[in-house]
């Protein structure tokens, strides 16, 4: 359980870096693309937390990012739209990993705000079933 701790305080973390691009209303280039990196850190950050509260409260084993978020559908800790929103999240994410490209630059910086605020929701919700 001490791990799951340090996980939701490292995710905590994270997000508040990731806050603060999201306050930003006009960003350069640089700051589109430190948010997409906060973004990216974050979500590892959150996914890993998540599948550690699984191990560690529900007894699960899950091994990818997609799995950990259909498994807390399952045990209702997330909705059906939020589960959607998520698994998008990370379509995203692994876009931005493996490829550049400024136009999808572009549109997933404009989604950032929505996958800030579905990433706290979750690790909050973490910590209250705690």
């Amino acid at each position: 359980m001490e791990r799951l701790h340090e996980r939701l305080q490292s995710s905590e973390n994270a997000l508040d870096t990731f806050q603060e691009i999201i306050d930003i209303k006009n960003p350069s280039t640089i700051e589109r693309d430190a948010g997409i990196q906060r973004f990216e850190y974050s979500f590892e950050s959150c996914w890993k937390a998540a599948k550690q509260y699984l191990y560690d409260i529900e007894g699960l084993d899950i091994g990818s990012p997609k799995g950990v978020l259909r498994s807390f559908r399952e045990i209702g800790l997330l909705s059906e739209d939020e589960t959607v929103l998520g698994l998008r999240m990370v379509n995203d994410r692994n876009m931005t990993v493996h490829t550049y490209n400024e136009e999808l630059a572009v549109e997933i910086f404009g989604n950032l705000p929505q996958y800030y605020q579905f990433l706290r929701d979750w690790v909050e919700r973490m910590n209250e079933k705690m």
